[in-house]
């Protein structure tokens, strides 16, 4: 098998193999004299560390420094010394050699500065204590005196401040903020003195030196420490490793158990990890998947049988549920599976390259790096997984059966029957469906952009510098959005009720008898006016706060150039709002499709033409209310979630449309 004449380090450096007996076109009698020349190297190199510790011994007998820290540093630093002398004649020999030459060499070099180091805090930490003692024995009765003295003459000075101050503010010569502003900030600095002042006093001054010590005795040591295993992370980054393998056969063996891969290439603790991932697969995904400690159902059998199979208690629905738990709970352990594979098959391919495998250090570095937003985001995914996903995936299940008013307690599965039934109108479920839906779309369209036209009508106007009491005005737009909305409409359901004050008037203006609730049209005008009122604050609000934004140096060079209000407000005021709002009035069309309550609360959907809605749904009932009067009061669940999952598609694609369509969308402001 042919190898690579260089090999490639972390950094991207291609290097000379040194290795003879993976060096292409090598003399066989340079290949056998290399060979023999390694057996004796590495046979003088089990010899040489084997005596390490012994030597470690002699090392720290030498050195009589009290900190063991201190003298296991200096003990460790002699024997990378006489290690880097060792592998000294041996760098040219192999890559392994010449980075255990650097890497000791580097060692050797930083201990000694470290230990060094730390013996000069320590004995600062040692005078501080000492210093304390003395001042504490001396005692600072003195001191005290002459401090509190000071602390009186600075509290007189701010005292006297302040008299200036509110003379000067009293002569109008300074406003109220400054006033306020300068006489805090004359306190904060009388308190800053004469907490110096206090620090200064010897028995607080050596205390605020030995906690000044033994703070740098801590942090000193780690970040010191730390420097020193950065600096190893580099030499390993730009040293290469030469290996036999061609081909990433580990990462194979690695599929059925997550970690093996990796505690056979030496990491540890990534094994370690992993291999509780291997735990979660086959002691809680799989036995869940099979139906061991299932709720009720049986796992993935389950959610084909649908409880058939099962006594009277069971229920389909929760065979389903625990269906599609079984499944995510699959499906995770797939994901350990496949990363633990990912994991394995790009190192063993870096070390085929030449780039050696990561230590801890450099792998918890590299984690802190960039695995920040992976553990961040974790938590928020679990939930999202069994808070979102799972109701949704089982409610697209759920369209797929005969779950109605029949089949409460089991229910099979029905293939397209439902959605075949929605699409040609059929049934006391799907046959109202198209006439529901576009009222819906006629609900969406004029309600929601009505509440766009007042209320941007309403932000132009207050906007105007000619309007006074404007306070007053935004107060008064803001009511329909600061009153519960629910209250508003239930007012209004009463005023239109048969008898009620608003039906009176319009029956003597008309001259006949009028009522709304019961005149479909007379209902949906209604609910649009009354829609448009209660969402134009929402835009004047949004409006409002943009209109505020844009720089009058706009409307001055407008002015200047001959253009008219109009034109200002059509070129100018116009563009900026719907650049910044697009995204959100596209959310204002959403919501109105779904918009439940003002349906429900004015007339509960009515009124009622059975010849042409059934006896389920009524002629202002939207998608939504139909869907819940299908689901909730009616048990129509499975094509209530045929309806569902259509409604969902259409809103995403038409959301999606309307951002993609919007000029923030395409100059990636979104």
């Amino acid at each position: 098998m042919r190898y690579p004449a260089t090999v490639v380090d972390d950094i991207g450096n291609e290097h000379p193999r040194k290795n003879l007996l993976l060096a292409p076109d090598t003399p066989a009698d340079a290949v056998k004299e290399y060979k023999t020349r390694r057996a004796e190297v590495l046979s003088q190199e089990k010899s040489f560390l084997r005596e390490s510790s012994n030597r470690k011994k002699t090392f720290r007998s030498e050195d009589d420094d009290s900190d063991p820290s201190i003298s296991r540093w200096l003990a460790e630093a002699k024997e990378s010394e006489a290690r880097a002398a060792f592998y000294e004649p041996l760098a040219d020999l192999d890559y392994d050699f010449e980075l255990r030459q650097k890497q000791n060499l580097e060692i050797a070099r930083q201990l000694p500065l470290i230990a060094s180091a730390r013996r000069a805090v320590l004995d600062e930490l040692e005078s501080a204590r000492k210093a304390l003692s003395e001042a504490k024995a001396a005692g600072q009765k003195e001191e005290l005196a002459i401090f509190k003295q000071a602390r009186k003459d600075r509290l007189t000075q701010l005292g006297d401040e302040k008299s200036q101050l509110k003379q000067a503010y009293r002569q109008a010569t300074i406003s109220s903020k400054a006033f306020t502003n300068e006489k805090r900030e004359g306190g904060l600095a009388a308190k800053d003195e004469i907490r110096v002042m206090r620090r200064q006093l010897p028995i607080n001054a050596q205390k605020e030196r030995v906690r000044y010590a033994r703070h740098k005795l801590r942090q000193d040591k780690k970040s010191k420490l730390r420097v020193l295993n950065s600096d190893l992370s580099d030499l390993r980054r730009k040293t290469p490793v030469e290996t036999a393998k061609r081909k990433a056969l580990i990462s194979y063996l690695t599929w059925p158990l997550p970690g093996l891969g990796q505690l056979l290439l030496g990491q540890r603790l990534k094994a370690l990890l992993f291999f509780a991932g291997s735990l979660f697969t086959y002691l809680i995904a799989i036995p869940y998947a099979l139906g061991r400690g299932n709720y009720r159902g049986k796992g993935l059998y389950g959610l084909i049988s649908l409880a058939h199979d099962g006594s009277r208690l069971d229920r389909s629905v929760i065979f389903m549920v625990e269906g599609v738990i079984a499944i995510i709970l699959l499906l995770m352990g797939l994901l350990i599976l496949y990363q633990s594979y990912r994991d394995v098959n790009r190192v063993e391919k870096q070390m085929i390259r030449g780039v050696r495998l990561h230590n801890w250090f450099e792998t918890r570095t590299s984690v802190k790096r960039s695995g920040f937003p992976f553990f961040a985001s974790a938590p928020a995914a679990l939930v999202t997984i069994f808070i979102v996903l799972l109701p949704i995936a089982v409610t697209i299940l759920i369209s797929f059966t005969n779950y109605d008013p029949s089949h409460q307690s089991k229910f099979n599965w029905a293939g397209l029957a439902n959605y075949k039934q929605i699409v040609l109108g059929q049934g006391i479920a799907g046959g109202p469906f198209w006439h529901i839906t576009g009222w819906t779309v006629i609900w969406t369209i004029f309600a929601t952009s009505l509440a766009i036209l007042i209320g941007l009508v309403l932000a132009l106007l207050v906007n105007q510098d000619r309007i006074y009491g404007k306070r007053l005005f935004r107060t008064v737009y803001l009511l329909p959005w600061a009153v519960p909305a629910f209250i508003t409409i239930m007012f209004f359901s009463i005023m239109f009720a048969p008898d009620g004050p608003l039906t009176n008037v319009l029956s003597s203006l008309t001259g006949q008898i009028t009522n709304i609730k019961y005149s479909t049209w007379g209902t949906r005008t209604v609910l649009i006016l009354l829609q448009g009122w209660l969402g134009s604050s929402y835009v004047f609000l949004l409006c409002t706060g943009i209109l505020q934004g844009i720089p009058n140096d706009l409307y001055e060079a407008a002015k200047i150039d001959g253009a008219t209000g109009f034109q200002a407000t059509r070129h100018i005021t116009i563009p900026l709002l719907l650049f910044q709002t697009a995204p959100l009035m596209i959310g204002q069309y959403t919501f109105n499709f779904n918009n439940f309550s003002i349906i429900y609360l004015f007339n509960g959907g009515g009124p009622f033409e059975p010849t042409k809605y059934g006896n389920i749904a009524g002629s202002s009932d939207l998608l939504i209310s139909y869907i819940y009067k299908l689901t909730i009061q009616k048990q129509y669940q499975g094509i209530g979630s045929a309806i569902t999952l259509i409604v969902s598609l259409v809103l995403i694609f038409i959301a999606w449309f309307g951002f993609s369509r919007s000029k923030a969308f395409r100059e990636e402001r979104l």
